[in-house]
């Protein structure tokens, strides 16, 4: 396979990764915190609430990649939902699937009491189970390669499941257009919580499925990323719409279970992609470009600091120099930089293995950009490259030894964090072959901060590097308002930087 082939296969979960966290928080979402105009859960009555079975074809540009299955019954004690999806996906002409599952025991109020989530891609897994303690806590245990993690969650309120609890509050309540309920959701894939809202459109009526159907529409936003989803009057969805095309149509479990190609025909990564208006012949050697950009609020991302500098909507990027005779002590590093040599989920930077394998690779006397690009060197030597559909984490890319960009990039931030060097993980844009695709690198202390992608072998990182988010790996979800939407024209690209 050519280099350019290869390389855009090692960013194929760039995007894969913002659209599967978009089918988790939206549809299997966990939610802190309800609020409505007025409107309190302890309002709603809940004795009407009848058990559900609802099946969902998915689609991608009208082509079936998939299905889900929401169920939920009357138990002794409450509720149960169980939910699944499926997905199969072109990824560079490779098919992956992945399936998703969600077991939840809910209160008589709807409220979790305990739920079971797991996602399997044949090669990666990945689970997590928790349970309410008190009303007070959420005790989490995430299970990567093989490893629990232990995860405790102050609350304030009770828990709820998205798709649930939206059944209850439409089919008990009367809302009108215009109306809005705000909540915040918890992702068990990223151990995070944010708020989403949802806006009441008003009625509609809609074909699906060959039938025609009075609804009420809702437009959910979430992060800057909107999705419309329809009502009908018993509670259950008939059809949602999201990003790239991604669209959910109700359907029977016999229908939902036929009709998947074996390799569908959108490439996800290329449809993700956002195309160039001119070609620049040495990328990987290009250290400043100037580029404009269109269809996105930029003061919503990080585009401005360091290497980059921005102009309303004109963007400059410059490669770094490297410091090369400072040599760091852990009281000299500024307080901001200190916060990125902690461990945090899926980053394991205090674990056994990444630390011995830290100081197999670098020595104790090596000043921080010599370990740097130690590291980088090892990987590139020991890790494979290629697409892996996982939610990523260090110490099971260093098990399974393969990754995309991704799991390049959490695992560089571990093994740099236990070599004493502070990691940060960057997401954004990347160009290659007349095209901007979706990535993550890293950015560490090393005197400065300097970008370094260890998928590429670059430290600094060529300034094709656009970066929009910077700091954990949570904080890619902040690049969903980019998809679909941003463009970019070249203005100029230079292998040598511009004089001041």
């Amino acid at each position: 396979m050519a280099s350019g082939q290869m390389k855009r296969v090692w960013l194929a979960a760039g995007v894969f990764m913002l659209l599967f966290f978009v089918i988790l928080e939206v549809r299997y979402d966990f939610i802190k915190q309800l609020a409505s105009q007025g409107r309190l859960l302890d309002d709603i009555s809940l004795e009407g609430i009848s058990a559900r079975n609802t099946w969902m074809n998915l689609y991608l540009k009208n082509e079936k990649i998939g299905y889900s299955h929401s169920a939920l019954s009357k138990t002794e004690s409450g509720f149960r939902l169980e939910e699944k999806i499926f997905m199969r996906m072109n990824i560079m002409g490779f098919s992956q699937d992945l399936a998703m599952a969600t077991t939840a025991g809910l209160n008589p109020d709807l409220s979790i009491n305990t739920f079971d989530f797991k996602l399997n891609s044949g090669i990666f897994s990945f689970s997590a189970a928790g349970q309410v303690k008190d009303m007070r806590t959420l005790s989490v245990t995430a299970t990567l390669a093989g490893t629990p993690q232990q995860i405790d969650i102050p609350l304030k309120q009770p828990l709820y499941l998205t798709s649930a609890l939206l059944y209850a509050v439409f089919q008990e309540s009367k809302f009108s257009s215009g109306d809005q309920i705000a909540f915040y959701i918890f992702d068990p894939a990223t151990m995070t919580q944010e708020k989403a809202v949802i806006h009441v459109a008003g009625d509609e009526e809609i074909s699906y499925s060959g039938k025609r159907a009075r609804t009420t529409k809702l437009i959910i936003n979430y992060k800057g990323s909107t999705e419309t989803a329809w009502m009908d009057e018993t509670g259950d969805i008939l059809r949602e719409e999201g990003m790239l095309g991604m669209t959910l149509v109700k359907t029977t479990a016999q229908d939902a279970y036929a009709g998947l190609p074996d390799r569908p025909a959108e490439d996800i990564t290329r449809l993700a992609s956002v195309p160039a208006d001119k070609l620049i012949e040495n990328p990987r050697k290009t250290v400043f470009l100037k580029i404009r950009l269109s269809g996105i609020d930029t003061r919503n991302f990080a585009l401005d600091g360091g290497r980059q500098k921005l102009e309303k909507d004109v963007l400059e990027i410059s490669q770094e120099k490297i410091p090369r005779r400072q040599i760091l002590r852990l009281g000299a590093l500024p307080m901001e930089a200190r916060n990125f040599l902690k461990s945090e989920p899926f980053i394991e930077a205090d674990h056994p293995k990444i630390r011995q394998t830290v100081e197999a690779v670098v020595s104790s006397e090596d000043p921080p950009h010599q370990k740097a690009k130690k590291i980088i060197r090892w990987m590139n030597e020991n890790i494979s490259q290629r697409p892996v559909l996982s939610i990523p984490d260090a110490l099971s890319t260093l098990e399974n030894r393969v990754g995309d960009c991704n799991e390049h990039a959490v695992l560089f931030a571990a093994l740099a964090r236990a070599a004493g060097i502070p990691a940060k993980i960057e997401a954004g844009l990347v160009y290659l072959d007349g095209r901007f695709y979706y990535h993550a690198w890293n950015l560490v202390y090393v005197g400065v901060w300097v970008t370094a992608d260890s998928a590429f072998g670059q430290f600094p990182a060529d300034a094709t590097h656009i970066r929009f988010v910077s700091g954990s790996p949570a904080d890619q979800m902040n690049l969903m308002p980019v998809v679909d939407r941003v463009g970019i024209s070249i203005l100029e690209d230079r292998e040598v930087l511009p004089r001041e």
